[in-house]
């Protein structure tokens, strides 16, 4: 663990992340320039936040054209944006009903209430557990740190919020057998980010889904980074053909401006009566006009098309930039644009020489580095990233 820092030497920003020492000042589409005018190709996103990249002009003028009418009412009151985005986020998914937050993990505690109010609801308070599984992330809170379970986030939080129940990713058996008497749910990232870019298995998702019929446990969906279009489906999950209960989304949502929402069906929903949750800033006019604004273009025939199209060619060109250098890439994973490469040396060590060249991407767990590239990225552009990867990876292996 990091020595503590001294009262002299504490910077203004809390010093809880490893900054570089660019400073970015501007955006457009899938780069990034920075304060001395140098260009850089943006394949992480905000962390897969900026799914139309930046500056997108749709977005932009949706954002100016509500900034000059209303930012902020209260939820005692409705609003038209509001309701307008709830109703399509229903209409496109399995959900009945939804509440937005200004964040992910916000999104993602909320489900966990209603996973805890609907069992309260029907008279097994005693059913509060939630399965989770190793190399999750969820958020930053300490319900969220508490069900990831890594030491590198709850180092130092303890005690742990009570509650989760961890197994191993992809087991069955040990889903099934980590179940008790206040098992209320089943959670997983249908493809895993932070934790190292897994997706899971569509018959492990279709069993969980399984299970929890059998059980009679909700299925929870975490898509707050693989969501939004990002696997080549509006949602990952799709894939499989199952749904949830209860998910939570966020990121690409909002395209930058702060947003998330917790999704769930009637039944699972059925104790969120009014004074049981809230929130201040969530679902206000600015962020729903954005994410009605996002929708817009997402949902226009033939762009999920094309996403998927990219993600295939992204997956494709991961797979033979790791056969080509096997001295630095031990393979690579992912679902669409959602990829990672599997490192030799460390992955931060990639990702610095990575970002010298102009390319940004990021760390993430079992030593990869995942590129998040926006869904509007382009052919050319993906060859142009590659050709980086190539020239990084040939120096570190000749290093």
């Amino acid at each position: 663990m990091a020595e503590a820092i001294k009262p002299e030497d504490m910077p203004v920003l809390m010093p809880v992340y490893n900054r570089s020492d660019i400073y970015f000042e501007r955006g457009e589409g899938v780069y990034m320039f920075d304060d001395k005018g140098e260009r850089y190709l943006d394949f992480m996103g905000g962390i897969a936040v900026t799914g139309l990249g930046h500056a997108h002009p749709y977005i932009v003028q949706a954002l100016k054209d509500q900034a000059e009418k209303l930012w902020i009412t209260s939820n005692v009151f409705k609003t038209h944006g509001g309701d307008k985005l709830a109703q399509r986020l229903v209409d496109l998914t399995f959900a009945d009903t939804v509440f937005f937050q200004n964040s992910g993990v916000e999104a993602w505690e909320c489900g966990i209430k209603v996973i805890r109010k609907y069992f309260s609801t029907i008279g097994q308070p005693q059913r509060y557990r939630v399965i989770s599984f190793q190399g999750c992330f969820h958020g930053r809170t300490l319900a969220a740190i508490a069900a990831a379970k890594t030491e590198k986030m709850v180092g130092g939080f303890g005690p742990m919020t009570e509650g989760f129940d961890q197994v191993a990713w992809g087991n069955l058996n040990e889903v099934r057998n980590a179940i008790t008497a206040e098992t209320a749910a089943i959670m997983i990232e249908p493809v895993v980010g932070e934790g190292g870019m897994k997706a899971a298995d569509p018959q492990f998702l279709r069993d969980l889904r399984t299970t929890c019929d059998e059980f009679g446990l909700l299925l929870y969906f975490d898509e707050i980074q693989c969501g939004m279009g990002r696997t080549g489906k509006l949602f990952a999950h799709e894939w499989a053909g199952v749904t949830p209960d209860v998910m939570c989304i966020a990121k690409a949502l909002g395209n930058g401006f702060p947003i998330g929402a917790c999704l769930a069906t009637a039944k699972a929903a059925q104790g969120m009566v009014p004074g049981t949750h809230g929130s201040t800033y969530g679902g206000n006019p600015l962020a729903t006009a954005v994410g009605n604004a996002v929708l817009d273009v997402m949902t226009k025939p033939g762009f999920i098309d094309q996403a998927k199209r990219m993600g295939d060619y992204l997956e494709r060109k991961m797979v033979e930039v790791a056969k080509r250098h096997p001295k630095v890439f031990i393979g690579n994973r992912g679902k669409g644009l959602m990829q990672g490469l599997i490192c030799v040396p460390l992955n931060l060590d990639v990702v610095k020489a990575l970002r010298e060249e102009k390319l940004l991407g990021l760390g993430a767990g079992d030593n990869v580095v995942r590129f998040l590239p926006p869904l509007i990225v382009t052919e050319a552009q993906i060859d142009d990233a590659v050709a980086i990867i190539d020239r990084v990876a040939t120096k570190l292996a000749g290093a």
